[in-house]
């Protein structure tokens, strides 16, 4: 194996000049720098990372850990983490926590073992109370994405309830009061603050909602499609005549149970959700949907971490981006045409 000698010998040059190139710690004449890196070239010399991290107790990576990279508004959010890392010159090590609070705390053990210089977590729905502590007993900076908590820790997120406000203002101005909220597990923030945003619209609107309307605690689109189903039966006293969905795997669920009962969207049922699918305009009919600025929210995520490294004292800082309402046909029929 190459080694820096090596390289030195084969351009000409002492070893410090060739550490000051590689490293970009001093200015090198440009005939000298191209006459290094030729060297390196020629001798295949790779530089030992792991011990140039240890002297700089840095180590150029970060950590994310998400709790579904499969849904597209988190797989936007990687790409957003991804783009900010790439231009900082940062490696980015990636986990799937896919709701497991234990799988979620071993990932970010095994990142902490590979010695991350900062980690960003969307958490996943019952995450352990100590991960955070975990973490802080480090003394890795930490950055929490789209599923925030009442903590001094930088945190990224959404404006959920007034997104959920502008959905409810759109169908009660369109003649509907029975909305169905499909809020999934109140466990995670994001979920919960949509869940209390719809509630607190409704009453705004002096609107009551009862247990019949609200589906809390399906994680699945199977399980969705089996509680809302019966829901929808014709004969159910007080049904609803539209439903809103806090997630893509809730709207699919959601989805499938108007479709297997014969309801029409909008004819019979106004239809909205967050997040959304990939290529709505391929969908009959098109679905309202809450776009979040997910790439965005990656990108701050890593602006956050940065500037936690680079000054470990600055306050807590909490960042809440606002999300776009896309109105399609399934919301736009008035109750009563």
């Amino acid at each position: 194996m190459a080694t820096i000698v090596d390289v030195a010998s084969l351009a000409g040059v002492s070893t410090s000049t060739v550490s000051h190139v590689l490293n970009e710690t001093r200015h090198v004449e440009p005939e000298t720098k191209a006459r290094v890196m030729s060297a390196v070239q020629a001798t295949g010399y790779r530089r030992d990372v792991l011990a140039r991290s240890m002297r700089r107790a840095r180590t150029d990576s970060i950590g994310l850990v998400v709790s579904d990279a499969g849904e597209p508004a988190f797989a936007d959010m990687v790409h957003g983490v991804e783009e900010a890392a790439a231009q900082l010159g940062l490696s980015l090590l990636l986990a799937n926590s896919a709701e497991d609070p234990a799988r979620e705390r071993a990932a970010v053990e095994a990142l902490l073992d590979r010695r991350v210089d900062g980690l960003i977590i969307a958490r996943a729905a019952g995450s352990q109370a100590g991960l955070l502590e975990r973490i802080r007993n480090e003394k890795k900076p930490l950055v929490l994405l789209d599923r925030l908590a009442d903590l001094e820790v930088d945190q990224v997120g959404v404006n959920n309830q007034a997104a959920m406000a502008a959905l409810v203002d759109h169908l009660t101005d369109r003649g509907h009061e029975r909305i169905m909220l499909i809020s999934g597990d109140l466990r995670v923030s994001s979920l919960r603050e949509r869940h209390d945003g719809f509630r607190a619209a409704m009453a705004k609107r002096g609107l009551e909602v009862p247990a019949s309307l609200l589906c809390e605690g399906t994680v699945t689109a199977q399980t969705t499609f089996d509680r809302v189903r019966p829901l929808l039966d014709g004969s159910a006293a007080a049904g609803p005549t539209a439903i809103l969905a806090c997630s893509t795997v809730l709207a699919a669920g959601a989805l499938r149970a108007v479709q297997h009962q014969g309801l029409k969207v909008p004819g019979t049922m106004a239809f909205a959700t967050f997040d959304g699918f990939t290529y709505p305009d391929l969908f009959q009919p098109q679905i309202t949907t809450v776009r979040q600025p997910a790439f965005q929210l990656g990108e701050n995520a890593v602006g956050l971490l940065m500037r936690r490294l680079e000054d470990p004292s600055a306050p807590t800082k909490i960042l809440r981006l606002e999300s776009e309402i896309e109105f399609r046909s399934s919301t736009e029929q008035h109750l009563h045409q």
